[in-house]
């Protein structure tokens, strides 16, 4: 006997670029029926208003965000809003038995207070908070499988964890020497208009920002102090670059073993994530580039060891917009659901 019905669910913040990544992705979900689009600054205005290319797909408004109607509506319900606009909301969605994803970095600290430090927010919901689990099903998977709240990784912790985490859970590197050097794409700062994004600042340009302080940084270190099982700092650097999606993300480290050689670390790599599907981990001697998840959930990995200076470098690949984002939360929906965890994702990138 086929299926009785879709999951209905809605989003909520649906007019940047994660949420439309969000509308296309679970307009082709073979498991779910999205049922409402909302946010406050579009009330009124049909989705293909704001975004042409899909008026054909859909004819959906953007609504008032009232969780009593979001709840009743909708069984899982994405947040895809600035920082700071989710734990107004998630609460309320939650009370009414809602599942809830977050895009934001509302609920992705155990401690409300490095959050309010980085993000200068004081929160009342720390209950709530302390319930939700990190959205990165490669090393988290069993406890989204049960979780009602979901934070998502920022694009630039996904990538970079996803280089670190079999380097600190198996002791491979002295962890205080980690480095990360990552490159984005301008979409990952978002719709609203940045004069250091215009075509002409970007364009034939490559710049660091937010030295030493940029606010993945503690999020980055959360989740290495969990798989080292001890307080870390990390030193991570951002830079932007004049292409519009994809992250790479080059980690340096100190290994602990300086026998180990590039193929050791390539198989060490291949284990750690034999049950990752979305985690590609490339061959010897070949490193990955963004164009090749471009449009994809998939990010690519490759190992090289300098004998010479005794470190390791990783190097990880994702679609910012995609792994990244949208694209990792639907990965979470499937498990939070028991689906597979790649229905209704891209499995290959655009390319060239």
């Amino acid at each position: 006997m086929g299926k009785f019905r879709r999951v209905p669910v809605g989003i909520v913040g649906a007019s940047g670029y994660g949420g439309v990544q969000l509308v296309r992705l679970l307009m082709d979900h073979p498991e779910v029926e999205l049922v409402y689009l909302g946010g406050e600054s579009s009330i009124g205005k049909s989705f293909g208003d704001l975004y042409p290319h899909l008026a054909h797909a859909t004819n959906l408004l953007i609504e008032a965000v009232e969780p009593e109607i979001i709840a009743h509506r909708c069984e899982v319900v994405f947040l895809s809003l600035p920082n700071g606009l989710a734990c107004q909301i998630a609460p309320k969605l939650l009370e009414k038995g809602c599942k809830v994803v977050d895009l934001s970095a509302d609920y992705r600290f155990s401690n409300l207070t490095t959050y309010t430090n980085w993000y200068g927010i004081e929160r009342s919901d720390r209950t709530i908070a302390a319930t939700a689990v990190y959205g990165l099903p490669e090393l988290y998977r069993d406890r989204i499988a049960e979780a009602q709240l979901v934070g998502c990784p920022g694009s630039y912790p996904t990538a970079s964890l996803l280089a670190l985490s079999p380097l600190l859970k198996q002791g491979l590197i002295r962890p205080e020497t980690a480095i990360i050097d990552a490159k984005s794409g301008t979409s990952s700062s978002g719709r609203q208009p940045q004069t250091n994004l215009l075509l002409a600042e970007a364009d034939n340009s490559i710049a660091a920002f937010n030295i030493g302080r940029h606010r993945h940084t503690p999020e980055i270190e959360q989740i290495c102090s969990d798989l080292a099982g001890h307080e870390l700092m990390i030193q991570f650097t951002p830079h932007l670059i004049p292409m519009v999606r994809g992250i790479l993300a080059t980690v340096y480290a100190t290994m602990s073993d300086p026998g180990l050689v590039r193929d050791d670390l390539i198989t060490i790599f291949s284990a750690f994530y034999r049950n990752s599907p979305w985690v590609k981990i490339c061959g010897s001697g070949i490193y990955p580039q963004t164009k090749w998840a471009s449009g994809s959930n998939l990010c690519y990995i490759g190992v090289e060891v300098d004998p010479r200076t005794g470190r390791v470098i990783v190097m990880s690949a994702i679609d910012n917009l995609i792994k990244g984002q949208a694209g990792q939360a639907i990965q979470c929906l499937n498990l939070m659901m028991g689906w597979d965890e790649t229905l209704g994702l891209p499995k290959l990138g655009f390319y060239p």
